[in-house]
């Protein structure tokens, strides 16, 4: 699952113990495990190795420069959204032949970035954005390649409504009956070759059940495809692998793999190309929010512990109501879990309303969460912060970033400074 686990009642990171980490940085600091990023795109790969795929990590889950570099430096490729994205990309050292570009609004300056950077495909998400995509590759006087992104109209009901993009009614990407008539209309372009079928239906995705409805549907486009003379040489499946948020809660990387491989492998064996798109399943559990309880309020019948850190730092519990596990750094024998779970059979555990400093009643990390006994001055843990935690992080109320900190075995390193109240107005200093 990870590297994030008590010793003699108290939290370390592989090695290291959290507070030593924090008599280092402070808090807030997001705090990531080398360690558990190098075994889960170990394990994705390997898992689904039959099909030799290119294995895109998703940037947009947890950006660092750092982690970018580490994984490419172990052969990954990148799948970016953002002109700011493919830069990080470029910073990294990644081959970027095996760089995906997906998202709805590429700006005309982002598109000529990446064919000048030379990506290896352009996610497509309309007509519009192809004809624009292929007009600035003729102007360049380059070719790009272009995968057609289809919804296959299917979805995960444990999907998030706000995560949920395989259905016909997105923004993303085209529903399937269009698919057909975009490749007569689109498919010989000779300055943006549409040679490749994407698919992403959504994240977090709790069963292979749905890839496999959704490759089935996308194998059978593409032999009628083939058959209207088209070119498809790759299949990128997406993302949307889920993480341990509760311990054991997601599918392992080989029952992923056991569904899908069989499906796709006679279409690799005949000489196509499979790309894997994860994410969240990499960086989640890699990393953890670190927080001090700054008071204890009583407010009615709730208990407030209120923290240095909030939806400002970590905004999936108010953006998406996610539950992610929350326990003090430092407790008691009998208070150490024996697993992250929402219903932890512990006596002497009290229900509180964990929140931040901001000015917004929907500033929370948990509500009615049933934790240890904690005081002012206590550390506490929000586990799974890997994904969409500092990637996600804002100024909202003048608050500045929290640190980033890589652990590898007894030792560790700042990623990125915290960042002062003198960073806030840097670029308003004109």
């Amino acid at each position: 699952m990870d590297h994030f686990n008590y010793r003699d009642g108290e939290l370390h990171c592989e090695d290291t113990p959290i507070s030593e980490i924090v008599e280092s940085v402070g808090t807030p600091a997001y705090i990531y495990s080398k360690q558990t990023f190098l075994d889960h795109f170990q394990a994705i790969s390997q898992a689904f190795s039959e099909l030799d795929p290119i294995v895109c990590y998703s940037i947009k889950s947890c950006g660092n420069l750092h982690i970018v570099k580490l994984l490419a430096s172990q052969g990954s490729g990148m799948d970016v959204v953002s002109g700011g994205e493919v830069f990080r990309a470029q910073q990294s050292g990644v081959d970027m032949s095996k760089v995906v570009y997906a998202g709805v609004g590429k700006t005309d300056e982002e598109i000529e970035q990446a064919i000048r950077a030379e990506i290896g495909w352009f996610n497509i998400e309309s007509e519009a954005e192809f004809e624009n995509i292929a007009a600035i590759a003729a102007r360049l006087g380059k070719e790009a390649h272009g995968a057609l992104r289809i919804n296959p109209d299917v979805a995960d009901a444990r999907t998030h409504a706000k995560t949920t993009t395989g259905s016909k009614e997105t923004k993303f990407g085209v529903d399937i009956e269009r698919a057909k008539r975009f490749f007569h209309t689109y498919g010989k372009n000779e300055h943006c070759r549409l040679d490749a079928i994407h698919l992403h239906i959504g994240s977090p995705i709790y069963s292979p059940e749905p890839y496999v409805k959704a490759i089935t549907k996308t194998l059978e486009i593409i032999e009628e495809l083939r058959a209207d003379g088209f070119t498809i040489n790759t299949i990128d499946i997406g993302g949307g692998y889920a993480a341990d948020y509760e311990t054991g809660a997601s599918p392992s990387y080989k029952e992923y793999a056991d569904a899908i491989v069989p499906l796709l492998k006679p279409f690799k064996d005949a000489g196509g190309t499979v790309i894997l798109e994860p994410g969240r399943t990499i960086a989640a559990n890699a990393g953890v929010l670190v927080t001090e309880v700054q008071y204890i309020k009583q407010g009615g019948a709730k208990k407030f512990v209120i923290c240095d850190t909030g939806m400002h730092h970590l905004i999936r519990p108010t953006l998406y109501e996610a539950w992610q596990f929350i326990w003090p750094t430092k407790v008691a024998p009998e208070f150490v879990p024996d697993k992250r779970a929402k219903d932890l059979a512990i006596d002497g555990l009290e229900v509180s309303e964990i929140v931040g400093p901001i000015c917004e009643t929907g500033d929370y990390l948990a509500k009615d969460r049933p934790i240890p006994p904690v005081d002012r001055g206590d550390l506490l843990a929000v586990f799974s912060a890997g994904a969409y935690g500092m990637v996600m992080a804002s100024h909202y109320n003048a608050m500045p970033n929290p640190p980033e900190v890589m652990v590898g075995g007894d030792a560790f390193l700042t990623i990125r400074r915290r960042e002062t109240y003198e960073d806030l107005v840097a670029a308003e200093r004109v």
